[in-house]
């Protein structure tokens, strides 16, 4: 697919990333900026929010020097659902007005070391157009029935009685509900096993809750528990598979410095049958097509 023809050449794009202390993140967001090149033919750049390189207004540099005369940036936001980074936070690394009211901040001032105060400004006069999340696009059910067919090859029972449960990360907002909430009622009714899906904290069901009435509920002997996040990382592979029983032990405790500090309840689940806990999205074509359907739309 190549939409460059309908681009001005003066056009680049951002995939914009919250960012990780772990490498996963980074090697999945360098093949999906790969990926989208190759199939586009577009200028584009990763733009992490904190802690990876190249931050945002670095991703901006990059491209001023690719691009000559660069006169726009489309910034997509590689997130699956809205929340405080794509309305608060990544507007305003963009150097554009937040979408609504920050309520860690709600006067706007943020302490010196937050890291909204610490990122450097975007320097770019030209136009710079903030696309939506992705949110709970048909497309993902492709990629997360493709996850499934791939764990139950793996499986070691045959003809076990099986469960799908979605897993999402929670959030005390309600934009990330509202989304898992959406994208499973879609799954639902495509699926012939039992299902159900949970959080992995800040709002229930929790994945304990789902899973103990999942279970009780269809007498399962197989559960396939699907990570429905986009990259690898810290929740993927180790708090959701301490949950799940699939480490023996861990403990992690972090802070955020986006507002608020906890710890995860991390109490596994007590499941006597086959766990079956296949990757996340990463950098699948079908969400390549999605990505670039969503610059095209702006078109």
């Amino acid at each position: 697919m190549d939409i460059n023809s309908k681009l001005s050449n003066n056009t680049a794009v951002i995939l914009v990333s919250h960012g990780s202390t772990l490498p996963y993140a980074e090697d999945v967001f360098s093949e999906i900026k790969e990926k989208f090149i190759k199939k586009t033919g577009i200028a584009t750049e990763i733009g992490y929010m904190k802690v990876s390189e190249p931050t945002i207004a670095g991703a901006v540099e990059i491209l001023k020097e690719e691009v000559d005369d660069l006169d726009k940036i489309i910034a997509l936001p590689v997130f699956l659902a809205p929340g405080i980074h794509t309305n608060i936070d990544i507007p305003l690394l963009l150097g554009l007005n937040p979408l609504e009211v920050d309520p860690r901040c709600p006067d706007g001032n943020y302490p010196p070391e937050h890291y909204l105060s610490t990122a450097g400004d975007v320097d770019f006069d030209g136009e710079i157009e903030l696309l939506s999340s992705i949110g709970p696009k048909d497309e993902l059910l492709d990629i997360i029935n493709k996850r499934i067919s791939e764990a139950l090859a793996k499986s070691e029972l045959k003809d076990a009685k099986t469960g799908i449960l979605l897993v999402s990360h929670g959030s005390r907002l309600n934009y990330n509900k509202e989304f898992a909430t959406e994208l499973y009622n879609k799954f639902e009714k495509t699926c012939d096993l039992p299902s159900s899906f949970g959080f992995m904290e800040l709002c229930g069901p929790s994945i304990p809750e789902s899973i103990n009435k999942l279970v009780d509920e269809n007498d399962l002997e197989r559960l396939v528990v699907v990570p429905v996040f986009i990259a690898p990382g810290m929740h993927t592979t180790h708090d959701i598979p301490h949950i799940l029983g699939l480490l023996e032990e861990h403990e992690h405790s972090h802070s955020h410095d986006h507002g608020h500090d906890h710890s995860h309840d991390l109490t596994p689940v007590e499941f006597d049958g086959e766990i079956l806990y296949p990757e996340p999205i990463k950098a699948d074509d079908i969400l390549i097509e999605i990505l670039i359907s969503m610059v095209e739309e702006k078109l």
